[in-house]
């Protein structure tokens, strides 16, 4: 075996293509299969960065206190509780964590996300109506975790377990409707424009002093 053969041999076993013996270390995989693979991880990829986006600008939204869009004929106030977690694809840091009761308003954390962190999980209360909903969101797909549902006011067991279903159809008609909101908003030309802008000034503290009162409203309303 030749110098140039030798060296061939030698990158494919550090890749992990052969093995000692020299034979293939697994079956060679169809091309389009390849291909498909590379697309769904694209795709993902892409979902996950919307997600991010969407609670980036939700934390964005929410802390006026004012309802973030409709459902019902009944506005929906969004409250960030407790921890929040942020992440990057570049820089020094790619993760960050905080922790507390407004944690997720801190300067801090508008300072990693004017550093190009975007939130990727998050803890939140939903207030429609007299209703309050807790859940947590993450960025990959958006799934409904650990949901915290209003008292239920039924006495039967049949009737509690209906009275369940529906509050729970309704956590996720809400956030249906805040997804679709944002949707609306990042396919607009108002996006890179004026959204954009207004929430850089937002983590750069340019907007003046947060609306405290707003937020601790919305906190009221959950220890309730």
């Amino acid at each position: 075996m030749g110098k140039r053969e030798e060296a061939r041999a030698e990158a494919a076993f550090m890749r992990g293509d052969v093995g000692v013996d020299g034979g293939a270390t697994e079956e060679k995989q169809d091309e389009a299969e390849v291909e498909r693979g590379k697309a769904r991880e694209a795709l993902l990829r892409g979902k996950a960065y919307l997600g991010r986006e969407f609670l980036t600008w939700l934390l964005w939204r929410s802390e006026s206190g004012d309802p973030v869009t409709q459902f019902e004929k009944a506005g929906v106030t969004v409250l960030f509780l407790g921890r929040i977690v942020l992440r990057g694809i570049s820089g020094e840091v790619t993760e960050l964590s905080a922790r507390g009761a407004m944690a997720p308003y801190s300067e801090q954390v508008r300072e990693a996300l004017d550093r190009g962190l975007l939130v990727h999980q998050a803890r939140m209360m939903l207030t429609h109506g007299e209703k309050a909903f807790e859940l947590s969101l993450d960025a990959e797909f958006l799934d409904i975790r650990a949901a915290k549902l209003p008292e239920l006011m039924s006495e039967d067991d049949d009737a509690r377990l209906s009275e369940r279903l529906y509050l729970s159809e309704q956590l996720s008609g809400m956030v249906t409707a805040l997804v679709e909101a944002f949707i609306a908003i990042r396919a607009g030309r108002s996006w890179t424009k004026q959204v954009v802008p207004a929430m850089k000034e937002w983590m750069r503290g340019e907007e003046g002093t947060k609306k405290q009162t707003a937020l601790q409203r919305a906190a009221n309303v959950r220890k309730r």
